[in-house]
């Protein structure tokens, strides 16, 4: 069984910055993810890298987030520049030992999750 691990959550000011971590107890992972759910709302994907490192980003992110990961430590980072409110939700680490083309972008797709960290972004 997978661990995850979340960390860099808080409270940020709109057009700042926060990077986000996800440390899983082993390296049996293909593909990592991160995903979000405001309140009210369906939890959505919004970024995930596989073991060759390619990547996917929802159309809400792309261009201002980036996921990266470490294989050597087990690790995968969400960097989030320019945030805005609407970034304001719960973020989840998801990870799987499947191998999708292209990356996996669905919950089901996932059998390993984090316990959630909270992202506020203030205007």
């Amino acid at each position: 069984q997978v661990q995850l691990l979340e960390s860099g959550g808080g409270s940020v000011q709109s057009g700042g910055s926060l990077t986000l971590s996800c440390s899983a107890s082993n390296n049996l992972i293909y593909s990592m993810a991160w995903f979000r759910q405001a309140p009210g709302t369906e939890r959505e994907a919004i970024a995930a890298i596989d073991s060759s490192g390619t990547l996917r980003y929802a159309d809400s992110v792309k261009g201002r987030f980036t996921i990266s990961r470490d294989n050597a430590k087990n690790t995968a980072f969400l960097q989030m520049n320019s945030v805005k409110p609407e970034d304001t939700a719960v973020y989840y680490c998801a990870a799987t030992r499947g191998s999708f083309r292209p990356p996996a972008f669905l919950r089901v797709q996932y059998n390993h999750w984090g316990q959630g960290t909270q992202v506020t972004v203030s205007s």
